[in-house]
């Protein structure tokens, strides 16, 4: 699968990529913050975690955002979209509770490393500023993921249930963000 996306007139590649992952970072935002919320009272032991997702996507949004700045472009017309999405997400999957809140977390970041991988293959040698901001954000969604899937245990119910219909909709988000 390759990267495509409809651009507008005198925007790049590189241009709709930072507009669409600074989208996603929002509505990251928002299922990690109402996630957090739950946890209080579903999952305890998973706040900090939670906390510590969600200062990390804050300063992805951030560098996204200035990317944007630099770029003179506005946000994607995705974004509200993607905070409204991830606050339902987030809702459901933190009242469900801690294996829930995992299995999320790891079917989306699944999906979006294997979206960034790809963005900073196409843009490595040619918009060197889209693919260090994309550098910077690799590591940390790499971390979410791997501590999550410890999170999962042997019991797999969660994943079975919440992987396809997540991954299936952010994949969608991705698309729509990238063609719209």
């Amino acid at each position: 699968m390759g990267l495509t996306a409809r651009l507008g007139v005198g925007e790049t590649l590189g241009d709709r990529v930072m507009k669409v992952d600074h989208a996603g970072e929002h509505g990251a935002i928002c299922i990690y913050r109402v996630q957090r919320w739950l946890a209080h009272w579903r999952a305890p032991e998973m706040v900090l975690e939670l906390e510590h997702f969600l200062t990390h996507e804050r300063g992805h949004r951030a560098l996204f955002g200035a990317e944007l700045r630099r770029r003179n472009r506005r946000r994607c017309r995705s974004y509200h979209w993607c905070g409204i999405g991830g606050f339902i997400l987030g809702a459901v999957t933190g009242l469900a509770g801690r294996k829930a809140i995992a299995a999320t977390t790891v079917a989306i970041e699944r999906v979006v490393l294997r979206h960034m991988h790809e963005q900073l293959r196409v843009l490595e040698n040619v918009d060197e500023h889209a693919a260090t901001t994309l550098r910077c954000v690799i590591a940390e969604e790499q971390e979410h993921h791997d501590l999550s899937i410890g999170r999962l245990g042997p019991s797999r119910f969660w994943s079975k249930l919440i992987d396809p219909l997540v991954s299936a909709s952010t994949e969608t988000t991705i698309w729509l963000g990238m063609h719209l």
